[in-house]
């Protein structure tokens, strides 16, 4: 692949900021996206959703920029892990502290694989048919926030306006990623973001209510940094540890991934190196009561679109999110996004969840086993997901976390049918009478 700039290559201050310019682009909406869905969740209304979100912002920054200075030293964005979303979202109702406890200690675990190398064994466990459930079980558990979003009451407009604005907001979206190309290709959601807003605010301006602006404006820093307390629920921990080891291997993948591409040798001390500061950056996000970080597999494509693979090219998309972080009056302007368009892009990107789900599972494995190992675990999960609360009654209030966590329930049962199935050589199916 011809490249511009090699991986400790400097380009020119102006055009090292036109790059970070481009990476912060591709940053910023998944973090707002995740960002709004889970301060939701984790915090009350209005100013405790702004520190909440600055919060994040700030943890995303620094991660960056302390992975490209001490870290894997490659370049690749780091934003929210959309699987601790789904460890959040089956958490609802559970005491927020008890989920910072839990991601503390998801956190320490993977620094400590980090640190041990231990995380090679772990990705045994983790056959290309469990990679393939896991990706599409965090596009399916997360079926039911996105519909609660997608159909929430838009105010001003006609009953059940937001299904309808949201399947035309999804496939303008399919529409344009088909067409684009890169860079513009690479930022589509943001501007997706910015255009479906205004689209939204023009269309049902006429309900729109602005809340307390007034309130937050004046505000600076990082309000309430750290959560009031801590607490101890085992099946919340249970559940979120599970969530970290599908987590290390994503972190794996992200980080072997860029290395090879660009041939950047000290792999094995790169990887050890990313996850460790990975698992440090979610302790941190715990103790800060926010969601933690995850490097993300998407930057060899925007790689390829710019020609660019010089790490200080993300400095200045590091230095902006920091800076970001500590302006509560425009962290605020993000939360002028809709819920239905948060919903809709967040459809979206699950939906290339998928995709990458299945990409995973080679053709030669495509066959009866391979099914039964996806499939069956896939829609247990989802069914899971479904459930309404009431079900969960019977169990003890310390398992209903664990039991009621789709994403738990479906990977635990394909490490089960792996197991069975795939555990001894069996005939192939030529071999067959």
């Amino acid at each position: 692949m011809q490249l511009r700039y090699g991986l400790d290559e400097r380009p020119p201050l102006s055009v090292t900021f036109i790059y970070g310019l481009q990476w912060f682009a591709i940053a910023i909406p998944t973090i707002i996206i995740i960002g709004r869905v889970t301060g939701s969740l984790q915090s009350g209304p209005d100013i405790n959703q702004t520190a909440y979100l600055q919060k994040v912002v700030f943890i995303m920054g620094l991660t960056l920029l302390v992975q490209l200075v001490w870290g894997h030293r490659l370049p690749i964005i780091a934003g929210p892990a959309t699987v601790l979303l789904v460890g959040i979202v089956s958490s609802a109702g559970i005491d927020p502290a008890a989920i910072s406890s839990a991601i503390i200690a998801g956190g320490l675990m993977l620094a400590i694989l980090g640190v041990t190398g231990s995380f090679e064994r772990l990705r045994r466990l983790f056959a290309g048919r469990i990679i393939a459930v896991v990706l599409m079980l965090i596009a399916f558990t997360l079926s039911p926030t996105v519909i609660r979003l997608i159909a929430a009451e838009i105010p001003g407009a006609p009953h059940g306006s937001g299904p309808y604005f949201a399947f035309a907001f999804i496939g303008a979206m399919v529409l344009l990623q088909c067409f684009l190309r890169g860079m513009w290709k690479s930022t589509l959601i943001l501007w997706g973001m910015i255009s479906g807003t205004i689209v939204y605010y023009l269309v049902f301006a006429e309900g729109i209510t602005w809340g307390s602006a007034g309130r937050i404006a004046p505000v600076s820093g990082l309000a309430g940094i750290f959560p009031d307390r801590l607490a101890f629920d085992l099946g919340v921990m249970l559940s979120f540890l599970i969530c970290y080891l599908a987590l290390s291997v994503n972190d794996l993948g992200s980080i072997q991934s860029v290395s090879e591409l660009l041939s950047a040798g000290e792999g094995q001390r790169r990887v050890s190196r990313g996850i460790a500061l990975t698992g440090a950056a979610n302790l941190l996000s715990g103790i800060f009561g926010v969601i933690g970080p995850v490097n993300y597999s998407l930057s060899p494509g925007v790689i390829a679109s710019t020609g660019c693979a010089s790490r200080y090219a993300l400095f200045p998309a590091a230095v902006l999110l920091l800076l970001l972080s500590f302006s509560p009056a425009v962290i605020y302007l993000a939360q002028a996004v809709p819920s239905v368009l948060i919903g809709s892009i967040l459809a979206y990107i699950l939906g290339f969840q998928v995709l990458a789900g299945y990409s995973v599972i080679p053709e030669s494995d495509k066959k009866i086993r391979t099914a039964i190992v996806v499939a069956a675990p896939v829609a247990l999960g989802t069914i899971t997901a479904f459930l309404p609360p009431s079900a969960l009654d019977p169990l003890p209030s310390s398992l209903r976390p664990l039991a009621g966590n789709g994403f738990v329930i479906g990977v635990a049962a394909a490490m089960v049918l792996e197991k069975a199935l795939f555990g001894k050589k069996v005939k192939s199916e030529s071999e067959k009478p």
